[in-house]
């Protein structure tokens, strides 16, 4: 054997040893971030305990609903029982300690499910943004990324124009809405992707267990059901339709303001629609149509979830339909063209504060943040 080949021989066991050794400096590498970066007990994000609670996994604990403090997968990349390593928080500086967690318009615990994203080396914002966006476009549920500024100490949301750069990341995806419950292929998708980010960074995703995440968004959906109420009260002619130059003066005169939905708003002083009124008939309102428009009716209506007071705004609106009423000839009637009389409009204002009372034992705030979010 020439001393040519010997020398190659040489050289590549020289190779082949280092890569290796390189493979176990990387491996090392990564464990020693993995342990820094999560670190020390923590509040659970879905449960409120410590992860050194026993009664996290005795089976003893119930779900909770605190609403106000409150497409199947492809991939097979997350069990299918239970998603993958649930991690620690990192060790926070004191300069950090008032920023611990973001606000909770941008991750809410109570109504969210929020993962903790974390490494140790600056990831650009941006770029993650745009990676998420790929990675999650199936999702339809609100879906928030934000991470720690640790030059000011605040939580701020990604957008793909940010240039922020961050070693802390939380990201929310919401429970519940109008459209239903969280569903399972649609949080598969969501776990896969933040693995596959995770890994794709070098980052640690805490991903929480999937039957929790499930068990919990059906149980906000199902208390959201039971207070979801809209009030109608209809107002018909007597036999002549309503002119739309009339309707369209008086509801300006009583500062109604018609919107591109086709609806007449009522609005507070922040411009959020306390109660409005649309066409009775299947047309909607249009500005440019309304002098050419007569209707046998139109509708009243007070969104009660969505509207602070509601009791308060639902007995105004009544006072400004029955003024409506008198200019216009008409008779106030429920969905079954019933008169409403003053007995029953007590009846109806009840029910509204029952449901504000219920949502507040929730701490869950008609027409505040997360009722706007979740009846959305």
């Amino acid at each position: 054997m020439s001393d040519l080949q010997l020398s190659l021989i040489g050289l590549g066991v020289a190779l082949v040893a280092g890569v290796f050794a390189y493979n176990k400096w990387q491996e090392r590498k990564h464990r020693k971030m993995a342990e820094s970066v999560f670190r020390g007990n923590h509040p659970d994000v879905l449960l409120g305990r410590k992860q050194s609670d026993p009664a996290e996994n005795d089976g003893s604990a119930e779900l909770r609903i605190e609403p106000g403090t409150m497409a199947s997968a492809q991939d097979g990349e997350v069990d299918t029982g239970q998603a993958t390593a649930r991690s620690e928080l990192p060790a926070m500086e004191e300069s950090e300690c008032d920023a611990r967690e973001p606000s909770e318009a941008l991750a809410d615990p109570a109504i969210d499910c929020v993962v903790r994203f974390e490494s140790a080396e600056r990831i650009g914002g941006a770029y993650l943004w745009q990676a998420q966006h790929q990675a999650m476009d199936r999702l339809t549920k609100p879906l928030c990324w934000c991470g720690l500024n640790e030059h000011t100490g605040a939580w701020e949301r990604l957008t793909a124009n940010g240039s922020g750069d961050y070693r802390r990341l939380r990201v929310a995806l919401q429970l519940a809405d109008r459209r239903g419950p969280l569903a399972d292929n649609e949080l598969t998708v969501f776990l896969n992707a933040l693995q596959r980010l995770a890994d794709e960074f070098l980052a640690v995703a805490d991903l929480p267990t999937r039957n929790d995440v499930l068990a919990r968004a059906a149980e906000i959906d199902r208390f959201c059901a039971s207070v979801d109420i809209q009030i109608g009260v209809n107002l018909v002619s007597a036999g002549v339709p309503f002119a739309g130059t009339k309707l369209r003066g008086l509801c300006e005169a009583a500062g109604m303001t018609l919107r591109e939905d086709g609806m007449f708003h009522v609005a507070d002083d922040g411009g959020a629609t306390l109660y409005t009124l649309s066409n009775l008939e299947a047309v909607p309102f249009a500005a440019e149509e309304l002098k050419a428009v007569s209707t046998h009716g139109v509708t009243f209506t007070l969104d009660v979830p969505r509207v602070a007071g509601g009791p308060r705004v639902f007995d105004r609106m009544i006072v400004q339909a029955k003024q409506f009423a008198g200019s216009l000839g008409g008779t106030l009637v429920d969905d079954n063209r019933a008169p409403l009389g003053d007995s029953a409009l007590d009846v109806i204002h009840d029910k509204i504060v029952e449901v504000e009372q219920r949502m507040a034992e929730q701490g869950l705030v008609a027409g505040g943040t997360q009722a706007l979010r979740l009846f959305s």
